[in-house]
């Protein structure tokens, strides 16, 4: 038997780079995978590229909690993990006039994953150990210093990820991993301004693909993680320790 047969799977920023490629990987493993994003757009061209088998959308936007117990109950079941990726990533200019790059961050990166948490920790299937992966990021490790509140909001997910792992034990895993640059279309807007300086920063000297990410969530979803929580994993071709 796979692994994930039967498992209920919520991928949030299921539509994006590495929601699509940690979507397949655990549809071959067996899992039935719900993919929530706000763009429908989006979740429509995501389920092109994989397939009506095994996968169920839901548009959201993940703006209050009620919202997001809709998209744990749109699983259908009590689902198995939460895969929290959502996220946004823009410039911000330190604009004593302008709070709404910092609301906006904090709202969509770290708020969001919060009240996602609340509303699968109420909801999950209790057969076995249950998992929580959240997406962190390499800039709250290093800095990010034209997206201050990106860095303060995934800096938050590892302490949300720290807190839940003791709160919610043993009933649910919480580990989160911290990717560096991936080629992904969020990423786009780095790659573009800094480019060839930022890759020989990186030790392997190019950046991270989706499936690399999408691995270690699915290893974090299985039965090989199951003396980890509280974790943070970072993937980020050595940037961090260089």
């Amino acid at each position: 038997m796979m692994p994930f047969t039967g498992k209920r799977i919520i991928i949030t920023g299921g539509a994006g780079g590495i929601g699509i490629e940690t979507a397949r990987t655990l549809m071959v493993h067996g899992a039935h995978v719900v993919l929530a994003d706000r763009d429908q757009a989006a979740l429509d061209r995501a389920i092109g590229a994989l397939g009506r088998v095994q996968i169920a959308t839901i548009a959201s936007e993940l703006g209050t909690p009620a919202e997001c117990a809709r998209v744990v109950e749109a699983a259908g079941a009590p689902p198995y993990a939460l895969i929290h990726l959502a996220g946004v990533f823009e410039r911000d200019a330190l604009d004593p006039d302008d709070h709404g790059v910092w609301d906006r961050a904090i709202a969509a990166n770290l708020t969001n994953a919060y009240d996602m948490a609340v509303a699968f920790a109420a909801r999950f299937n209790r057969t076995e150990p249950a998992r929580i992966v959240f997406a962190s990021s390499v800039a709250y490790r290093r800095g990010s210093p034209d997206r201050v509140p990106y860095a303060a909001a995934k800096g938050g997910i590892v302490g949300l990820t720290r807190a839940l792992s003791r709160k919610l034990a043993p009933d649910v895993l919480v580990n989160a991993v911290a990717p560096g640059v991936i080629e992904t279309q969020m990423a786009a807007p780095i790659i573009a301004e800094r480019g060839e300086a930022y890759r020989q920063e990186i030790p392997l000297k190019r950046f991270g693909r989706p499936t690399e990410i999408a691995s270690v969530i699915r290893f974090l979803c299985s039965a090989d993680s199951s003396y980890m929580t509280g974790q943070t994993i970072t993937i980020d071709g050595g940037i961090t320790n260089a």
